[in-house]
This record gives C-alpha cells, sequence and structure tokens, in this order.
C-alpha cells in the first residue's frame, strides 16, 4: 500500500487525540512532535515538512478548533486539509488541446519508467477517455526501448511511430505530430531518453524537442522509491523545461512515498498520475485529498466505486443479486465474481480502501495472498458442471479427484465446500430479514 509507514504513524498519533473532549497547546504541540517525526522518517523534504506544521499548528490551536464540540475531531480535520493542501489540493486534469492532436511529453531519468508508464497513460486515455492515442519512439539511445514501446504498443493493439535509432529525436517528434494528423489522432505522446543522471546535452536535446513539438503537456516520470532525489530532480527538468505535471511510478512498492508529498511544495508541478503495479492498466489519477483519507486511514470509498463501475457488469450484477435472492447461486456464478473482484486490482489495496481497513480486526497488516484465490478457482475448474450447481453431491471419491485435477489438496477442497455452504446460509439469513421473515439479530457463519 502508498505510504505504508507513513500512514501507520500518522494514524497512531492522531488516535491520541481523536476522541479528546478538550484539547490544549500541549496536546496540539505533541502531536505535531509525532507528525514531523513521521514526516520526516518518510523522506518529506524538511522544509516541507517545517512549513506543513507551522500551518496546522496554527490552525489546530485557533478559535474555531479549541471552542467546538469535538476539538480532537477538528485537529484531525485540519491535518487532512493541510495535507490534501500539500499534495496540491484538488485533482489536476490533463490538457486537451482546442486543435487535436494534443502533444505530451514524457520525461525523466532513466530507469524511472517512462517507456511502460508512457503505455499505461495511452491506454487510460483510451479506455477512461475515449481517445485514439499515438505512441512515439523517441529514445535512440537506450539499447531495446523502441523494442519495448512496439512491444507495448502491440499489446494494447495501439499505433506507435518510430524511425529506427538512427534519426534524431526531433525529426522524429516533428514527422510523428504530422502523422498523427493524418490518422486523426487525438494524442501524441513522445518516449523521450533519459540518463542515468541530468546533464547538458540531455536537456539541450528535449529543449530542441520541446520547441519542434510544442507539447501541451510535459509529465515528468518519477520512482516514488527515490525519495529525496525525485525532488532534487523535479526541480532541474522543471527550471529547464517548465513541468506541467508529475508521474509517480511504483508508488504501490515499499516506499516511504516522502516524494509525492514534497514535489507540488517545492516545485509547484502538480502530480497528476499514479502507478500502482506492473499491468498496463495499473495507473489512475492523482487525487490528493483521496490520498490525504487514505493516509489518515478514512478509506477511498469513491476510488473504489470508480474501480467498481469500471471493472463490474452492471447487468450481471443484477442477475447475481436475483440468483442470491432465490438461492441459486452457483459455483460458477462464485467464480465469474472471483473474476471481476481480481480485475479491480491487487486485493490487498482494495482492503486498504474502505474506512478504517487498518483498524479492522483481521485486516490490519493483511497479506493477501493471490495464490490461495488461484487455488480457489482451480478447483471450482476441476468440478463437473454438475458439481458445481450442486455441491452437495460432492463425496469423498469427489474430494479426491478435484483435489487431484487441481494440483490442491482434499483439505483445501473441503474448506472451499465449507464456506461456500456457510456463505449461501448468510445469503438465505439475508432473505429472509429483507422479507421480514425473521426478526432479530443476523448471524454470519464468517464470524
Amino acid at each position: 500500500m502508498a505510504f505504508e509507514g507513513l500512514s501507520e504513524r500518522l494514524q497512531n498519533t492522531i488516535s491520541k487525540i481523536r476522541g479528546k473532549g478538550k484539547v490544549n497547546e500541549a496536546d496540539v504541540k505533541e502531536m505535531m512532535r509525532e507528525v514531523r517525526l513521521a514526516l520526516l522518517e518518510a523522506d518529506v523534504n524538511f522544509k516541507v515538512v517545517k512549513d506543513f506544521v507551522k500551518r496546522v499548528s496554527e490552525r489546530a490551536v485557533g478559535q474555531e478548533v479549541m471552542k467546538s464540540l469535538t476539538p480532537g475531531q477538528q485537529v484531525i480535520k485540519v491535518v487532512q486539509d493541510e495535507l490534501t493542501q500539500l499534495m496540491g489540493g484538488e485533482q489536476s486534469q490533463i490538457a486537451t488541446a482546442k486543435r487535436p492532436p494534443t502533444v505530451i511529453m514524457m520525461v525523466g531519468l532513466q530507469g524511472a519508467g517512462k517507456t511502460t508508464t508512457s503505455g499505461k497513460l495511452a491506454n487510460l486515455l483510451r479506455k477512461k477517455h475515449n481517445r485514439q492515442p499515438m505512441l512515439v519512439a523517441a529514445d535512440i539511445y537506450r539499447p531495446a526501448a523502441i523494442k519495448q514501446l512496439e512491444t507495448l504498443g502491440k499489446q494494447l493493439n495501439m499505433p506507435v511511430f518510430s524511425l529506427g535509432d538512427q534519426v534524431s529525436p526531433v525529426e522524429i517528434a516533428r514527422q510523428a505530430i504530422e502523422k498523427a494528423k493524418e490518422e486523426h489522432c487525438d494524442y501524441v505522446l513522445i518516449d523521450t531518453a533519459g540518463r542515468l543522471h541530468i546533464d547538458e546535452d540531455l536537456m539541450d536535446e528535449l529543449k530542441q524537442v520541446k520547441e519542434v513539438a510544442s507539447p501541451d503537456e510535459i509529465f515528468l516520470v518519477v520512482d516514488a522509491m527515490t525519495g529525496q532525489d525525485a525532488v532534487n530532480v523535479a526541480q532541474s527538468f522543471n527550471e529547464q523545461l517548465g513541468l506541467t505535471g508529475a508521474i509517480l511510478t511504483k508508488l504501490d512498492g515499499d516506499t516511504r512515498g516522502g516524494a509525492a508529498l514534497s514535489i507540488r511544495a517545492v516545485t509547484g508541478t502538480p502530480v497528476k498520475f499514479a502507478g500502482l503495479g506492473e499491468k498496463l492498466d495499473a495507473i489512475e489519477p492523482f487525487h490528493p485529498e483521496r490520498m490525504a483519507s487514505r493516509i489518515l486511514g478514512m478509506g477511498d470509498v469513491l476510488t473504489l466505486i470508480e474501480k467498481a463501475q469500471a471493472n463490474v457488469d452492471a447487468d450481471k450484477a443484477k442477475e447475481l443479486e436475483q440468483k442470491m435472492r432465490t438461492m441459486s447461486f452457483t459455483f460458477d456464478d462464485f467464480l465469474e465474481q472471483l473474476g471481476q473482484v481480481k480485475s479491480m486490482g491487487p486485493l490487498d489495496e482494495l482492503l486498504g480502501m474502505f474506512p478504517g481497513a487498518g483498524k479492522m480486526k483481521g485486516l490490519k497488516n493483511v497479506q493477501v495472498d493471490e495464490k490461495q484465490i488461484s487455488h480457489v478457482e482451480a478447483i471450482i475448474r476441476s468440478m463437473t458442471k454438475t458439481e458445481k450447481e450442486k455441491p452437495e453431491i460432492i463425496n469423498a471419491g469427489r474430494r479426491k479427484r478435484i483435489a487431484k485435477g487441481s494440483g490442491t489438496t482434499v483439505p483445501e477442497v473441503n474448506r472451499l465446500l465449507k464456506q461456500f455452504e456457510d456463505m449461501k446460509k448468510m445469503m438465505k439469513q439475508m432473505t429472509n430479514m429483507t422479507k421480514g421473515k425473521k426478526k432479530g439479530p443476523m448471524k454470519f457463519p464468517f464470524m
């Protein structure tokens, strides 16, 4: 989960003040000491931390907070507001040119993930915004960079413009834009070269590409795991190219995440997108208010809903609801639901979007084993059609056959059958309650 270490520290800190009926300056001072340490440990720029603590302290000891009925909660609200502002306040939208195509330059150091991120962003533009993007291979120096982008283009069934590695990036950009106009492409994403460090030759070339392409957006692709160096890189690129936004990669990894909290404050450049995995759909718009809510353990229900709307078939959901009501829910239905949930993203990431998930019994520091889900799918696929519809007929002999066919064990098959039966009982209880046949508290078999 993004900002896991910072999130845990901040949640532990604010929990001490949350329920206080009275809050004095000493309480706020103690809290801000812990917040300061948490931010510094997360690799947030020390000047940014100093300004953040000062702003929160001034607001937290103000009359509006101290005289409120719930001062503890008001202090937390102040922290959330300032954390949101620190990351940019509101979501920054991607630009759209008045006359297509909209040109985007992807810049950054070598190894930050520019090429893959270019493919991810193009995929997002097509799926979410119904655009027709073109990828441009302008990194002629890194071995296999052009081939990598062409492979991504094939995977996405998307046009990739390339003139090989013997033509200058400036000429490639110029011809690519002309080609995009001929092909009626809405967006042109230019994958430029990177270096292991910033040098004069790199910047001169990028400036020439910028002059020819007149980009509507210049996105700096930053590896979130690089810590303070990410801020220094952002400053250098911004001073010489005039960045319009940043894209953070590897935000799902074991990272302290301070770069995300520092880039906007230090450079004024908004973070517009975040990469959250290896798959080509693992990128999402960066919402400062939602990320602040996640960090403070308040969940991110809006993103969860958006993921569900994008990946769950509404008609199938209604059909499933009807099956649950009529008790005709089968293992085939269960398998289909597993597939739809998996398409929404890593399960531990989804759990982290539920408000208070970090405090829920059994969910704190949860590690969702994706292999276990694969085992469940294999068990179900090893059943016959009749067994999926009528699991009660699965006797000892059938269980051994299913275990052997799925590469699992009989206890694993027994466990799944028991859980499925418990789930159906729970559905029956819920159905009875909605029909008014049962009164009193409902008992859940899993608890």
